[in-house]
């Protein structure tokens, strides 16, 4: 828990000093004892220097040799054997400050490896290192005891203290404030209030807590995290499938250069000073750098991949495959419309209907209760509940029984209507019915993600040329989440072997990455080159197939992994095809006899800084999305926030002109009107000119210039148009009723201005609010 890591806390500058001086006491006693040769030399004792130098070569070559000599023993046949060749004919040809200046240049690469590759994956251990071990759970009497994690059960009941790490996933009983950047990668404090899900792993940053376990240790989402980042860490920097490529070719053309030089001018001089310009530390030390910078990067963003292998084929990918749900849409249903029998109560249908669910562990009971509460409906405690798997829940409320779920019998006309409409729209309907019919429904859906059609935008900038869709759902509502996102086909009714085969084919095309967030997606995400997971469950079949984890919920992830991965391969390649160029060029001057050993050497060390220092460069960098400052990150968390009552607003406007429609004669269809009208003009009409005045203009900069917000403007223009003309009929309507002449000019303003508003809503989220990077920020509304 959280109290282990502080403890540790003093030991851990202690710990990197000592590994500072580990790798980097080699490299200064060689160059210390380098440097006093040449004192020697300069003092006229060049015998004395030269035994300096001498022991330094041999001190650098017995290592190496006894590694080479053991790889070769098990068959590993590396560019290591140059080095070993390059210090022993050194010593043949007595050319003894040559082979203490390879001695320093090995040395020095192997510091520059072990610095680079503890500072790329600190990120990786931290999360190792931050591993809650035990956690504090109630007692039956009262009290709190302290047990280890791996006896936490689900329901058990916990105490998270001030600083400590959560220890499991759970469900917070008192509002919490956290700091969740170790699992999202993003930094600000986020609040959770009471009933809402925290992961394992988050720090409380305030006052202690109660949780209740929802997962045990093994199956939460830091189990998966950690199970990830120690595979991650267990790797070798790897050489992977870029650097065996040229090595392959490399040494057998050195020896080869190096024996020609030797056989034409029959100086072995010449051979050595070959092998010493050809040591390849940019063959040994600049990929595996790039590549394990880029994972470290990744790691940040809240993306762990396995290996440097998955990092590079990550890097190569052409062909994406998204499953839908989850991964382009939210996975958890949202109440997106209450609709009512003529002359029924929104609220008290949702407020009904949400009471009754409050005991129920299915996955849409917990979406109408999480809007009933949002709305601050005041829920009632059901009695009598029973629940029919399939069929739907009933129990009894303030009195009267109310059952949700299918609706029973011959519908009445408006129900049927309204089971059309919610079909064409792609929605479930919930009904909610009592002993007398239907009160009304609740349609539910899956929104698609905010941030889902700007990523997808960011992956084909990022080189992916073909984005497919994979779902089992129904192909009308797979065709709508397709065009709103923008991807190139849709494979809807796909069951689990037909999205592996569908992977399997095209990964026989071209490098494919595979997304998907369920189980059923762990074949089609085994199948691909690189399968990435939505979400570190632990224990999920997807998570453990997977090569990459997106530990956050969020999509837009997965385009700056896809970035990062491009452009650290793209730095691995070019340190690599540099370094060896430079080399090559210094192989035939060395062959040629232009290039004595010793001035090799000093080239050589020049050539490995310059590509080392290059291949760090992976560690920054790559990335096309704007860092937004503070204030403008603000204004969107502000404004997102305020999405959520303009769509109840929304809302009210739909029934208002759904009565219109229907009912103009009846006496409550004016004042409705009039109440819509004032919360327009109240709620909605301030919250589009702020935008305007404060949210605009500081987009301005990130965004380019002031011309990308103006289609936004020129929409609350219009906003405000559609309000005034429907304020415009209500001051016509001296006498408390519609007239019928006024009525089709009234519905085309209302319904026009729905129009108008849900799809400015949509476009705001998807363009301007998915740009903040913090976490929750990019489903206003939900």
């Amino acid at each position: 828990m959280g109290t282990e890591p502080r403890e540790c806390v003093p030991e851990q500058p202690a710990r990197a000093r000592r590994w500072a001086w580990a790798e980097w006491a080699p490299l200064v006693l060689l160059t210390v004892a380098v440097l006093a040769g040449a004192a020697l030399w300069f003092a006229g004792a060049h015998d004395a220097a030269r035994l300096v130098w001498a022991a330094v070569t041999v001190v650098a070559l017995v290592p190496a040799a006894w590694t080479t000599l053991r790889q070769l023993w098990l068959r590993q046949f590396g560019v290591d054997v140059i080095a070993v060749l390059a210090l022993l004919g050194a010593l043949l040809v007595r050319e003894f400050l040559a082979g203490a200046v390879i001695a320093v240049m090995v040395a020095t690469g192997r510091a520059l490896e072990e610095y680079a590759q503890r500072r790329a994956t600190r990120d990786l251990r931290a999360l190792l290192e931050r591993a809650p071990r035990q956690a504090r759970r109630r007692t039956p009497d009262g009290g709190i005891e302290v047990v280890p994690l791996d006896r936490v059960a689900v329901g058990d009941r916990l105490v998270v203290g001030p600083g400590d790490v959560v220890p499991v996933d759970g469900v917070v009983e008192e509002s919490a404030t956290l700091d969740e950047s170790v699992v999202t990668g993003e930094s600000q404090l986020v609040t959770r209030a009471a009933g809402e899900e925290v992961a394992s792993g988050v720090v409380n940053a305030g006052a202690g807590f109660g949780l209740r376990a929802r997962r045990n240790a093994a199956e939460s989402t830091y189990a998966g995290i950690v199970r990830l980042a120690g595979e991650a860490t267990a790797r070798k920097a790897p050489m992977v499938r870029l650097a065996d490529r040229y090595a392959a070719a490399f040494v057998p053309f050195t020896l080869v250069l190096a024996g020609l030089a030797w056989l034409l001018s029959g100086e072995f001089t010449r051979a050595v000073a070959v092998l010493v310009v050809a040591t390849p530390c940019p063959l040994l030390l600049a990929t595996p750098i790039a590549v394990v910078s880029g994972l470290s990067r990744v790691a940040r963003r809240g993306v762990l991949v396995r290996d440097g292998g998955s990092l590079e084929q990550l890097g190569r990918a052409r062909t994406l495959l998204l499953d839908k749900t989850g991964t382009l849409t939210a996975g958890r249903p949202r109440a997106a419309e209450v609709v009512v029998a003529p002359g029924g109560d929104r609220d008290e249908v949702l407020r009904l209907a949400a009471s009754v669910e409050q005991l129920s562990p299915h996955v849409l009971a917990a979406a109408l209760v999480r809007q009933a509460r949002e709305r601050g409906l005041p829920l009632a405690e059901p009695t009598q509940v029973t629940e029919e798997p399939g069929h739907g829940v009933s129990g009894r409320v303030d009195g009267r029984m109310v059952h949700v779920g299918q609706l029973a019998g011959e519908p009445p006309e408006w129900a049927g209507r309204l089971g059309e409409r919610a079909e064409r729209a792609g929605r479930s309907a919930v009904w909610v019915s009592d002993d007398h019919g239907p009160l009304g429904a609740i349609l539910l859906e899956d929104p698609v993600r905010p941030d889902a059609r700007r990523t997808v935008r960011r992956l084909r900038e990022a080189g992916l040329e073909r984005l497919v869709m994979v779902t089992g759902d129904r192909p009308g509502t797979a065709r709508q989440v397709a065009q709103i996102v923008g991807v190139d086909d849709v494979i809807a009714r796909c069951s689990p072997q037909e999205k592996a085969d569908r992977v399997r084919q095209e990964s026989a095309r071209a490098v494919t990455v595979m997304v998907g967030d369920g189980v059923n997606d762990a074949p089609a995400l085994a199948e691909a080159h690189v399968g990435v997971a939505m979400g570190a469950t632990g224990a999920t079949a997807s998570a453990d197939v997977a090569d990459a984890v997106l530990t956050v919920d969020r999509l837009d992830r997965l385009a700056d992994a896809v970035e990062i991965a491009r452009y650290a391969r793209r730095i691995a390649v070019q340190s690599a095809t540099v370094g060896m160029g430079l080399a090559v060029l210094a192989m035939l001057v060395a062959a040629a006899g232009r290039l004595p050993p010793v001035a090799g050497a000093f080239l050589q060390e020049g050539i490995d800084v310059l590509v080392i220092l290059n291949a760090l460069r992976a560690l920054g960098g790559g990335l096309r999305r704007r860092d937004l400052p503070a204030h403008t990150r603000e204004l969107l968390d502000r404004y997102a926030g305020e999405h959520g009552g303009v769509r109840d607003v929304l809302a009210r406007l739909r029934d208002t002109a759904d009565m219109v429609a229907t009912r103009p004669d009846d006496p409550a269809c004016l004042p409705a009107l009039r109440e819509v009208h004032r919360r327009l003009v109240d709620e909605v009409l301030p919250h589009e000119a702020a935008e305007d005045q404060q949210l605009y203009p500081a987009l301005a900069g990130p965004l380019g210039s002031d011309e990308a917000t103006s289609t936004m403007s020129r929409a609350h223009v219009e906003i405000v148009r559609l309000v005034e003309r429907i304020g415009g009929h209500l001051t016509a309507q001296p006498d408390g009723r519609l007239r019928r002449d006024e009525v089709p000019d009234l519905l085309a303003a209302l319904y026009g201005l729905d129009a108008v508003l849900r799809l400015h809503l949509a476009q705001e989220e998807e363009d301007y609010f998915s740009l903040n990077p913090e976490e929750g920020s990019t489903a206003p509304g939900r």
